[in-house]
């Protein structure tokens, strides 16, 4: 880290600096004058102060790592009793992708009991090696465990960049790695782009969505980044599986875990509004608890679900899982109709890959006009009831 170091041949009147630091980051101890944590490193004293009374002196270089040991782009196989998660085969589409342009390999890392058979299915998403870590002691996710198999991958194969799914184990699993390596971790990116030189560009939103953070670790190794469920698109299933599947083995000792899972209960299936192929959005425009109802009717009509934005959650009109956005859920159906939704970014982010967006709104200035495919101003209390009568019209015809 860069410091200020402090010349005492040069002061002649400490007091000077004392009076002079907007921050009360001078201060005399029993050595004399002294620089306390309060230092914000503004520089003032350095520019102000007394000439060479104070210093400022750079970080120093970091030795830069030698990039051409690092190699391929891994993707962590999520999964349950299995069942592979769908967010893995997105992921694996975007390091195909990526792999391509630096012509590196796509690695698939499969942590698990019995998943052999499973594994081979991966070799049809575009993974170029998929391996194998199948032990009983991995039958459940263990942090422990799991975060030691994954860092026995990593220095055995060293890839260049890690891929993990936003899921509650992902969450779980790609800090405890990062950590474990040095290494940073970018959460929740909406973009990755790959450089020539196989630095990761991690796009993501901050600041509540106001900015897109750009982030790069250019001096790390790997570089590591997860992405939440349906923000990349999954490539199709390949007829022919190319690759292969590679049995790995650790030692049993680091298959130990301080965690003892003593059950499981499994919670009653729901549907999920990630899951829905048509969706009607509620948003500040509805007025009332008792409106969502004639919304809520016409996500029947359609087959699909009410879902809301944040303001109705907070107001406690509606459960947290339904919310859409960077706070709630990412979704990709092929019809979502917002009603009375402005559109700001925080809920865009959450929702623009869908297929077809309808937004209804009074304002024709609203946001969400830019980022739908058909606009329609209005009140949603004139549009909606008609547009109901009229596919009842058509369901009776």
């Amino acid at each position: 880290m860069p410091k200020l170091q402090l010349h005492p041949e040069n002061i002649e009147d400490p007091q000077v600096l004392i009076d002079l630091c907007p921050f009360g980051a001078m201060q005399m101890g029993e050595n004399g004058l002294e620089i306390n944590a309060a230092c914000k490193m503004c520089r003032l004293c350095v520019r102000k102060g007394p000439k060479g009374a104070v210093e400022y002196i750079e970080d120093e270089k970091k030795p830069e790592i030698d990039k051409s040991e690092w190699k391929g782009i891994a993707v962590y196989v999520d999964h349950v009793d299995g069942k592979i998660h769908p967010v893995t085969f997105e992921l694996l589409g975007k390091a195909r992708e990526m792999a391509d342009k630096i012509h590196q390999p796509v690695q698939a890392v499969f942590i698990g009991s019995h998943i052999q058979q499973e594994a081979k299915e991966l070799l049809h998403y575009g993974a170029d090696q998929v391996f194998v870590y199948d032990k009983p002691e991995l039958a459940r996710f263990a942090i422990e465990p799991y975060t030691n198999v994954f860092e026995d991958h990593i220095l055995k194969n060293k890839p260049s960049s890690i891929l993990v799914g936003a899921t509650t184990v992902g969450r779980q699993l790609a800090p405890r790695v990062a950590a474990r390596m040095h290494t940073g971790l970018t959460a929740d990116c909406t973009i990755l782009e790959m450089d020539e030189n196989t630095d990761l560009n991690q796009i993501r939103p901050a600041f509540g969505g106001n900015i897109m953070a750009h982030i790069k670790t250019p001096n790390h190794r790997p570089q590591m980044a997860t992405v939440r469920y349906k923000i990349m698109i999954a490539p199709e299933r390949k007829e022919e599986a190319d690759g292969e599947v590679v049995v790995c083995e650790v030692a049993s000792e680091r298959l130990e875990s301080h965690v003892e899972v003593l059950d499981i209960v499994k919670k009653p299936k729901e549907e999920s509004i990630e899951n829905a192929d048509v969706l009607v959005v509620a948003g500040r425009g509805v007025k009332s608890e008792q409106d969502l109802a004639m919304l809520e009717e016409l996500a029947d009509m359609l087959h699909g679900q009410l879902a809301c934005t944040r303001p109705l959650v907070e107001a406690g009109l509606m459960p947290a899982k339904k919310q859409i956005g960077l706070s709630g859920r990412t979704v990709r159906p092929k019809l979502i109709i917002t009603c009375g939704v402005s559109g700001a970014v925080q809920f865009t982010a959450g929702m623009d890959h869908s297929d077809q967006i309808v937004a209804i709104n009074t304002d024709p200035q609203a946001p969400i006009f830019q980022t739908a495919n058909y606009c329609v101003v209005g009140d949603l209390y004139d549009v909606i009831p008609p547009l109901m009568e009229k596919i009842r019209a058509q369901k009776g015809a």
